[in-house]
């Protein structure tokens, strides 16, 4: 079995190389990202796709158009950079795996900063021991940031901070314990959720499971749950709150879906925001007394929800990581 699927990888490598060379495709991407361009893009998808093992198994078709989606919101497709992922997909009504376009919390700052609307804008994960004081009446946080950088990468996070202030002085601000940030988590990810959510997230952190079982761990929720928390943080704040430009509106709208030759996306399993998301929970915290008077005082309902389509038999986008390797 193992030697089946390394010359399937090896295969479909090889078939993306030359999908991407054939005429019709050159010309699609030409149209997208300009003749001169087209040897980079090309050089950038086939990069991409080595770092990832599992997307060499995916369409060439959904490989392309996730990437095209990037290169016309002018983001990279580099893991390094973290702007936006192509995330494999197991389709198992279509009997296929396909590649999701999903954008990253550094992408949502590229887009929201080339917008020209925000002065200043700023995501931070707050480590233990950093806050002191947040005010959700004034939106006023006062933190004793450690200084040691090496020390500060090490300390657990307790919480997530992000603002953002327009060019003619509004300025507005969001603080969320690690605590509500995980009832979110677990909510608005089934993948998330059905490995055991918080409780596994801290047996990850503390090296307490074993290495023949990560493979059920590959969600992005328990790869880097900080870089999600971000995201989620800017996601809430920017859309409640801020002004979304063309490119943003596009990104988000597409986020965590398989984009499709004509265009269309197929969503699978969005993180859908929602007023109130932990208050279901029941976490009496100062971060979500802080996001109920926001609601109040700015009568916005919340950030408007992305389509959800699980087809029966289908696997989501994070289940898509969980296929234990045969």
């Amino acid at each position: 079995m193992a030697v089946q699927n390394s010359l399937a990888n090896r295969q479909t490598k090889t078939g993306l190389t030359a999908y991407l060379t054939q005429d019709a495709v050159k010309k699609q991407i030409n149209s997208v990202v300009g003749g001169k361009n087209g040897t980079r893009f090309i050089s950038s998808i086939v990069s991409a796709v080595q770092t990832t093992p599992a997307l060499q198994e995916c369409t060439n078709p959904s490989i392309l158009s996730a990437a095209l989606l990037g290169e016309a919101l002018n983001l990279s497709p580099s893991p390094q950079l973290g702007q936006f992922y192509m995330v494999p997909f197991d389709n198992k009504k279509k009997g296929v795996k396909e590649a999701q376009f999903q954008l990253g919390y550094k992408g949502y700052v590229q887009l929201a900063e080339r917008s020209g609307y925000y002065k200043k804008l700023n995501v931070l994960a707050i480590k233990e021991g950093e806050l002191v004081r947040y005010d959700p009446l004034n939106e006023e946080i006062e933190v004793d940031l450690i200084e040691d950088d090496v020390l500060r990468e090490e300390t657990p996070a307790m919480g997530y901070y992000a603002m953002f202030e327009y060019e003619n002085g509004f300025r507005k601000t969001l603080y969320w314990s690690k605590k509500k940030m995980l009832a979110h988590a677990e909510k608005y990810s089934q993948a998330f959720k059905r490995n055991g959510g918080a409780k596994s997230l801290e047996l990850l952190e503390q090296g307490k499971i074993p290495e023949k079982e990560m493979w059920k761990y590959s969600s992005f929720w328990f790869k880097d749950f900080d870089g999600m928390a971000m995201k989620t943080m800017l996601r809430q704040l920017i859309s409640k709150w801020g002004i979304m430009s063309i490119d943003l509106q596009t990104a988000v709208d597409k986020d965590m879906a398989v984009i499709h030759e004509d265009g269309s996306a197929e969503y699978v399993e969005n993180e859908q925001e929602e007023e109130n998301v932990v208050a279901e929970q029941e976490l009496h915290e100062v971060s979500e007394e802080s996001g109920q008077n926001e609601a109040r005082n700015s009568g916005n309902t919340g950030e408007a929800a992305q389509p959800v389509q699980e087809a029966d038999g289908q696997m989501s986008m994070e289940d898509a990581f969980f296929s234990q390797p045969s």
